[in-house]
């Protein structure tokens, strides 16, 4: 479902009898808005839908914007493409150097089983993909149902042929889903705190991002055979390895977000605080320490780690006028959701400047002082 905004086209009458009388300015008044995901062009709230004139406040002019770079179809992170090139060429040169040394007779272990991971990815891929075929409870229309749906809403989102397979398994209380394949198949497995008695989620939202950020990875090729096979070695060295990793987790996230962007919030709170603590986090306030907090070892922890550290995430998908930083933090705190206005938001107040008591979300204490 990819909804395009436009606006009603003008046409003339086809004479002077048949012009109709002139409109009002009201009736004229046609609000465009961004594309929405989920929203078909026609019905109440889409851009082809004439509306009353936006209120007027006081000390503000509206002014309507096109939609943001990232809030629309998902994108590739833009270091993403480069990365692969990159990581394929070298990876390339390396079996052909490994080729010719044991051509020439020097029979090195690491060659040797160099040359042996084609054989040994399809082992790892197609072990994992047994595990959870015989041990997974699998997302079908009478299990997880609420699950089920949303990877068949996904798939048709990104255009698959087919849908992935699903599968659950327990996760004694960690909070992880992930994506893969094997042969012509591919599957998402989701951990089963992200959902309560009955199989259904503690936050839908959330679970619609998450289940979209992994068939995104599917969408996006990031789970092909021969993608894994090129990359793979490289992927293993600190700091350059996790930059490919990195720029396909933000990809993934673009995915996310356009199957369910009010679910971002809610997809970093359960991610940072676990399914029971998520409506506790702060977005915005979360969002906003990627700006401040600073130092050698903030961007160490970033460059070693395979996906992006989340307050940087959750700063990305709340500014959807660029890409999510990748090695340097964000500079300047904004927010650029939908329509495209990007604005500079103050920095929230430092805990030590709240006053007690004070909790994130409208959230107020149950005990004084």
């Amino acid at each position: 479902m990819d909804p395009q905004s436009s606006l009603p086209h003008e046409t003339a009458p086809a004479s002077d009898d048949d012009a109709a009388p002139s409109p009002s300015a009201a009736e004229l008044t046609v609000t465009p808005i961004p594309s929405v995901p989920g929203v078909v062009p026609g019905t109440a709230g889409s851009p082809t839908a004439a509306t009353a004139e936006p209120p007027q406040v006081p000390g503000y002019t509206p002014q309507w914007l096109p939609p943001t770079k990232y809030s629309g179809p998902p994108k590739r992170h833009p270091w993403e493409i480069p990365t692969l090139v990159t990581f394929i060429v070298l990876t390339g040169l390396f079996y052909v150097f490994a080729i010719l040394l044991v051509m020439l007779g020097n029979l090195s272990e690491l060659f040797l089983t160099a040359l042996l991971l084609p054989l040994l990815y399809v082992f790892i891929r197609g072990t994992t993909y047994a595990q959870m075929r015989v041990n997974g409870v699998q997302m079908t229309p009478t299990q997880f149902p609420e699950g089920y749906h949303m990877v068949v809403d996904a798939a048709a989102r990104y255009g698959l042929e087919y849908v992935p397979d699903a599968y659950v398994v327990t996760g004694n209380g960690a909070i992880n889903a992930f994506a893969s394949g094997h042969g012509f198949r591919r599957f998402i497995v989701v951990y089963s705190d992200l959902f309560e008695i009955g199989g259904q989620a503690r936050s839908p939202e959330a679970l619609r991002f998450i289940i979209g950020h992994e068939v995104g990875h599917i969408a996006a090729g990031h789970t092909s055979y021969w993608r894994q096979l090129t990359t793979g070695l490289l992927m293993q060295v600190p700091i350059i390895g996790s930059l490919l990793s990195r720029a396909q987790e933000y990809t993934a996230d673009n995915h996310g977000y356009y199957t369910q962007p009010s679910g971002a919030p809610g997809a970093i709170g359960v991610l940072a605080a676990g399914k029971y603590m998520l409506s506790g986090v702060d977005f915005d306030e979360f969002a906003d320490r990627a700006s401040r907090e600073k130092g050698f070892f903030v961007f160490i922890v970033n460059a070693m780690s395979s996906h992006p550290v989340l307050t940087w995430r959750a700063a990305a998908l709340r500014d959807r006028t660029r890409a999510g930083a990748m090695l340097w933090r964000p500079g300047t705190l904004k927010r650029g959701i939908g329509n495209g206005n990007a604005m500079p938001v103050l920095p929230t107040p430092h805990p030590a400047s709240q006053p007690w008591g004070a909790l994130p979300n409208g959230l107020e204490s149950q005990t004084k002082p």
